[in-house]
Formats: structure tokens, sequence, C-alpha cells
């Protein structure tokens, strides 16, 4: 309602379609009383007001004084009441409904079927005493017949209110708002439809053919519209069945009250009110079937909705995303397509700084900023926190990459709204030109996540192509696939404990005890074969599984030296090596420490190794994590000592036990000036500060004699032992594990 010569102009219509409804009605007066049958109008005063608003209330009005100023003339005294009793009525049923369910319009369920209904009786009660009262004030029927006459009045309202109402409340809300009753759900195709709209009519003519050759015929055939009727309720949209009910309700009543085709009328109260309440159940049982199924629908819609559609931004999900993306590929096999996976670049800023909220409302604003570049053909999906993906269709990798760029540009112009705030962002995109024959969709999606890894690692805010060969992308292809890979090996406990020898340099070894570093290997499911950490420990820290994998290895080691009580006497120091994300990782740190005090073995017995990178790029992290574990009696060791100071300063904020020589110098310490300076360097540095040294990789005679000259204290490699399972390395004796004493060269 945009004017008020759009409320006149709405009010004349809907009066004529009220004095339309009331002329059917009319066709059913007969005798002194003057009530009809059936009043239709009942029915639609109490929708037209219930969707529309109460202020249309004056389409009554006029309705009412139309109809019998040309199709029904009463006495002038009747028509006051007849105004109120059809006004007033629709009034207090629709307030009634919009007061206690205001949403009740906005659904079609059984619950809200029977609330209308309540609704109809309250509607029905005052607008058959009002009438009646009028009908014996203005002398059209003697005071001793109101209880028959209300009683008539009564039934034709309901009838009107049941056959007619649910109908043209479907009709209404299918025009005004279709998308709240008609989701996509799985209806009868077009065919079908045209043929019921061929059978519901037959049926009638069936019900009237009947008619004319008996009662007994009559009675079978009236079974023939209640089954077109429960057919369409079951496979078509509501409206189809509803429609139908009114059709087929105003049908029979019409036939039966004029007594067309043999149908003989209702001559006495109870003729007539058998006749209505039979009416009305017939009305009521496709609306009942029609609501519980179409609720069903519904629920189904919703459960489907809610499996493939993304909450926050409407958007695909992954699992839809990659089905209609199959889907498409196996369509148009020949076609060139480009997959595009976009993360956004530092996005968790906008949660921390902000709050989740702010940062949804980013996240929404930037699904449609997608949504209004998206292409027709395209795909569009949110795969994940701050992830998307898209589909683009016909295009080669050049087009496919100025697309990218579009979206790019998009995103980086958006500015959100929050709280006074300027919300913003930028994204990395990956994009895989390919043609969609033969393509495999999971490797496509995984190349892609890989480029678009690589424009986030190279800066965000650019967009990366992943062709083939292309090493940093082909890098993180393989990193991802290790990362799925030690997901796997964890789970299943794929992982094998090895074991290499500390030996002392300087000093004998105590008879009976060693001094090892536990190594993690991995077996390989497909050859069996087994691989170094080399191959995957960077993966896992790279896709943070450091802190599980640290966990694993330290339990994994504790449970086998307490299951085997022989070796766990044989313990001088067991070194294991922990990663960067253990240093920064307060819950591991509380772990650690619990599971430490309740190992059978005495901590001092326990060395710890953490990188020096890891710890001079986390230095306060680290400090805390060396602190805590310290004051339990176990000791740290510096790995990779060497391999990337720059300064010493921060040895002060240290407080570890060992420096481990970079292997990289121990290597070359007996062919290289600068590597043994390096490592005289270090083993200086540490007899200052009271520290030992281990040297790595010592893997001849003689860098073992140069790092005794050098004044090392222990050594670690294949010159003293190769690493071996652990069952193996303490089946074998000690004295054959460690070395003898090396003299001075």
């Amino acid at each position: 309602m945009n004017t008020r010569a759009d409320y006149v102009l709405r009010v004349l219509a809907l009066s004529l379609l009220y004095v339309a409804g009331a002329g059917v009605a009319t066709w059913f007066v007969h005798g002194p009383d003057q009530v009809a049958l059936i009043w239709p109008p009942a029915g639609i005063g109490f929708i037209i007001l219930l969707i529309d608003g109460l202020v249309f209330w004056p389409f009554i009005v006029i309705g009412v004084v139309v109809l019998h100023a040309t199709l029904a003339p009463v006495p002038m005294a009747f028509v006051p009441f007849s105004i109120a009793a059809n006004t007033l009525s629709a009034l207090a049923a629709a307030w009634m409904i919009r007061r206690e369910v205001p949403r009740v319009v906005n659904m079609l369920t059984v619950r809200s079927g029977f609330r209308l209904l309540r609704a109809a009786l309250v509607l029905v009660l005052i607008s058959a005493l009002i009438g009646t009262a009028g009908l014996v004030y203005a002398g059209m029927v003697p005071m001793r017949e109101f209880g028959p006459s209300a009683m008539r009045w009564a039934m034709g309202d309901l009838f009107g209110a049941i056959a007619v109402g649910p109908a043209l409340l479907v009709a209404r809300l299918f025009h005004a708002r279709p998308e709240r009753l008609a989701p996509e759900l799985r209806y009868g195709g077009t065919r079908e439809r045209i043929a019921w709209s061929l059978v519901l009519p037959l049926t009638l003519l069936a019900v009237l053919a009947a008619g004319q050759r008996g009662t007994g015929f009559a009675l079978g055939a009236s079974a023939l519209p209640m089954v077109a009727l429960l057919w369409s309720a079951l496979r078509f949209p509501p409206g189809y069945a509803l429609i139908g009910t009114m059709i087929t309700a105003l049908f029979v009543a019409t036939v039966v009250g004029l007594g067309f085709s043999g149908f003989a009328p209702p001559t006495g109260l109870v003729d007539t009110v058998i006749l209505l309440a039979f009416l009305c159940v017939c009305a009521n049982i496709p609306q009942i079937v029609v609501a519980a199924i179409h609720e069903s629908r519904l629920a189904a819609a919703r459960l489907l909705r809610r499996a493939t559609i993304d909450a926050l931004t409407g958007l695909l999900n992954r699992t839809a995303f990659e089905d209609n993306c199959r889907q498409a590929m196996q369509a148009r096999p020949d076609e060139t397509m480009a997959l595009v996976y976009l993360d956004l670049d530092q996005f968790k800023l906008a949660n921390d700084t902000s709050s989740h909220a702010a940062g949804d409302e980013l996240i929404q604003g930037i699904a449609g900023v997608l949504r209004s570049q998206q292409r027709p053909d395209d795909l569009l999906a949110r795969t994940g926190g701050d992830e998307f993906a898209v589909l683009l269709r016909d295009v080669d990798a050049a087009a496919a990459e100025a697309e990218a760029r579009r979206l790019g540009v998009a995103i980086a112009q958006y500015r959100a709204a929050y709280r006074g705030q300027a919300l913003s962002a930028t994204a990395s995109l990956g994009v895989v030109p390919f043609r969609a024959g033969g393509a495999d969709f999971g490797a496509l999606l995984a190349r892609a996540d890989a480029a678009c890894f690589t424009a986030k690692e190279l800066g965000g805010n650019r967009v990366q192509i992943a062709h083939l060969g292309e090493a940093a992308v082909e890098e993180r292809t393989n990193a991802m696939q290790w990362a799925i890979r030690l997901r796997s090996a964890l789970d299943e406990d794929r992982f094998l404990l090895y074991c290499q020898t500390i030996a002392p340099l300087r000093t004998p070894a105590e008879a009976g005890r060693r001094r090892f570093e536990i190594l993690l290997r991995l077996t390989d499911p497909l050859t069996g074969a087994v691989l170094a950490p080399a191959q995957f420990v960077a993966a896992a820290e790279r896709f943070k599984l450091g802190v599980r994998l640290d966990r694993y290895v330290v339990e994994r080691t504790l449970n086998w030296l307490e299951r085997n009580p022989s070796a766990l006497a044989q313990v001088e120091c067991c070194s294991i090596n922990l990663t960067a994300a253990a240093l920064s990782d307060e819950e591991f740190a509380s772990w650690l420490r619990g599971r430490i005090a309740r190992a059978p073995i005495g901590p001092e017995r326990f060395c710890f190794e953490i990188t020096e990178t890891s710890a001079v790029r986390d230095l306060a992290h680290a400090q805390h994590l060396i602190q805590s574990v310290r004051a339990l009696g176990c000791k740290f060791a510096l790995d990779d000592f060497g391999a990337g100071f720059c300064s010493f300063a921060y040895l002060k904020a240290l407080d570890v036990d060992y420096f481990k020589i970079d292997g990289s110098f121990v290597r070359e310490v007996a062919v290289s000036p600068l590597s043994l300076a390096i490592v005289r360097s270090i083993a200086e540095i540490a007899r200052v500060l009271r520290r030992q040294t281990v040297a790595e990789f010592a893997e001849t005679d003689t860098i073992r004699q140069h790092l005794l000259a050098l004044g090392v204290d222990y050594a670690q490699g294949f010159a003293i032992d190769e690493p071996m399972p652990i069952e193996r390395y303490f089946a074998l004796p000690p004295a054959t594990a460690e070395p003898p004493l090396l003299r001075s060269a």
C-alpha cells in the first residue's frame, strides 16, 4: 500500500471478490428463513484480513451492501446485522490469529491449520449469533426458529472458512511471497500436473453421472475426487490440492444443494447439518494431508540446506561445491575451466582486534562482493573459515588469471562498517586452469590450495597460477600430502622409535649405562620403506602437527621404557627432540611436566632438545618452557647450534645444559679451516658458560680425533654407531653400543 489511491483500489477489488463469493451462496437461498446453505465469503473475509491486515475491513462492508442491493435483497432492518455479522466475525478471527501467532500466515503446517480452524470456530460463533439475531429482528424468521437458523448459518460459515479459506491463503502467499512456501522441493513434473488437471474434472463429471444412475453409484463415485485430491497432495505443491479441494467442495455442495443429477437437497435441519459436516470433513482430509506432507518436505529441505549451504553466507559449502563441480566437469568434458582457491590475508586480526562478530560481518560482506562479481555459469562456495572457492567456466589460463585478479581487487576495495570501524581485507588466490575431461577434482583442489598458500607466503594480496612443474606449488602440494599422511600415521601408530648413542669423548662411559637420542622414523604403508625425519618433520611443523608429534614421541618413549625395566635401568640420559611449536604451547608444557612427574624414571635422566633458531625466534616462550621443565630436574640442549646465530647475547637468557653443534660444521671440521674455527669457538664459549658440547654427524675417526682435540665433550654419528630400532638397541650390550675412550690426537 503506497498511496491512498492504491488502498481504495485494493478495497474495491476485494469487494468484487467478496460479492462473487456471495453470489455463489445466493443459489442456495430457499424458503422463508433466507439462510444460505454455504457461505464462501466467510473464508474470503477472514483470510484477506489475516494476510493483508485489519485495515482492509471496509471491503467486507462494501461487499455486503452491494450484495443486498443487487443479488440478495433483504429488509433494510437486516442490513446492519448482516454487515456486523460478516465484518466483526472476520475481524475477531483475524485479530486472534495475528495476536497469538503473528507468523502463522507464513507457515503451512498441521499445527497452524488447527490454529486457523480454532479461529474459524470463533468466526462462526460470532457471525451466527449476530446474523440470526438480525433475522429475528427483521422478522425474516420467527423467534422459535432462532436455534435451527443459527445452526444453518454457523454451518454455512464453517464450510466457507474450511473450503475457501486455505485455498485463498495459499494462493495469496504464493503470489506475495513464493519463496516462503515454494522452496526447491521435489514435486511431480509438468506432464503429471497436466494429467491431474484433466483427471480432477473427469472425477467430478463421474459424480454427476453416478447421481443420475442412483445413490449406490453416487456413493462409490464420490470417492473419485478424493483420490485425485490425495494424488495432488502427495505429488504437487500445496496450492494444487487446496484449490482443487475448494473446487470439489463447492461443486459437490452446488450439485447436492440444488438437487442436480438426481441428488436430493437437504430439507431439514438434521439433513443440512449432516451434509455440511460431511463436506467439511471431506475438505479437511486433503488439507491435513497437504499440511503434513509439506511440513515434512520443508523439514527435509532445511536439512538438505544445512548440509549443502553455508549458514553464515548462504553460499555453497565445501561438500556441495565439490559435488557440483564434479557434475559440471562430467557434463562438459571438453570445456576448459579453472579452479580458484581464495584465502583472506591476516583475517585472524579482524577477530582478535575487533571481535568474532566483526569477523563474521566481514566474511558476509566479502561473500556478497564475490557473489556480485560471479558470472552466471560459475560456481561459488565458502569452503572454510576465511576460505572461498570459485569454479570458472569456459576460460583459458589467461582469462582465469584476469578473473582472479578482478576478484582480488574487488575484495581489496571492500570496506565493512562495524561499530564505527572500517573493516577490510585482502586475499591470496591460487588458480588452476584445466580441461574438464579426465581431470581429478581432488588433485585440482589440492593444487589450487597449494598455489593459494604459495601466494600467501609470498606476501599475500596476489594471484598464483599453478602451472605444472612450478617448484613452489609442487613443494606446497607435497607438504599437504605429507600432512595427510602424518595424521594417518599418528592415528594408526605407524611411527618407529630409533636410538643413537651420544658417546663421551674425554671421560669413560659409566659401565652398563647408556646416553642416547630418540629418533623418529615412519613406515611408508605403500612401500614398507623406513623414512627419516627430514622427509616429514618440516611438513608436520608447517601444518601445525608438531605438538601432536612431540606428545606422541614422549608418550611412546616413556611407555616403552616403563614396559622394559631392564632397559630403563640402563638409561643415563635420554634425549628427545621438541618442535618449535612446543615452545609456545602452554598446554603442552603443562602436559609435559605432568607426564615427566608421573614417570618411574628420574627427571634428571631426560634431556629435551630444541633448535637454536626456534629458541631465538620465540625467546620468551623458550625461556619459560626451559625454566619450568628444568625445575623438575630435566636437562635441555640447544640443537643445531651455530647454524643460524648472529649474536651469542641470547645465551645468557637460556639456561641450557648442552650446545649441540650443527652437523654442517662437524662434517667439515677436518677439511675446512672455517668450520674448525667455529667448532673451536663454540667449545670455548661452552667452557666459559660452564656448558657441555655435543657434536652431531661424527661420521669418521678423523672427525672424532679433531673433536677431542678441540675440547668437545660428546660425539654422535656413524663413527660411533648407526641409529637402530629401540628394541635392537637395548638388546646389544652397552659396550658394543658405546665406543671406547678416545686418545688425544
